[in-house]
């Protein structure tokens, strides 16, 4: 990421698509490896960005089904959480998210949580970067984001 401030590590996690359909009668070991693997990443992590497009008025079910796998291991309780979110449409699904991960007991960043409209334009990582709000609003909300990791 273009803006990220210096030391941050941003890891993409591209296995959603790879996690079983969430059942608690499931969540016994021995652990399907796309879960052992999901809950390792979410330990080491120091803190979650999440960027996720509002589906029906709601959380998108695969991102649900991920915090769904979490919710009894101890992964995630008081890690600081961020939301991008790249459209003002996005307002349900973000609420829902929160209610979700407030339950779970994590620890919301509101100053890391932001909206750039990006709805129906067809810029680029570097054409959003080179954008001097979206720059400023991106680099302050990653560095309240860094500034909770470090409390």
């Amino acid at each position: 990421m273009l803006l990220k401030p210096a030391g941050m590590e941003i890891e993409l996690y591209d296995g959603l698509a790879t996690l079983p359909h969430f059942n608690p009668d499931n969540d016994v070991d021995p652990l399907p490896p796309a879960v052992v693997d999901w809950r390792a990443k979410v330990a080491a992590a120091d803190g979650l960005l999440i960027s996720s497009p509002e589906y029906a008025r709601g959380i998108p079910g695969s991102l649900k089904n991920a915090f769904d796998w979490l919710v009894s291991g101890p992964e995630h309780p008081g890690k600081p959480i961020a939301f991008f979110q790249a459209s003002e449409r996005g307002v349900a699904s973000q609420a829902a998210l929160r209610l979700v991960l407030e339950t779970m007991g994590t620890r919301i960043v509101d100053s890391a949580c932001i909206t750039i409209n990006l709805l129906g334009s067809e810029k680029d990582a570097a054409a959003v970067a080179a954008n001097p709000d979206y720059a400023a609003k991106l680099t302050g909300a990653l560095n309240a984001l860094v500034e909770a990791i470090a409390s």
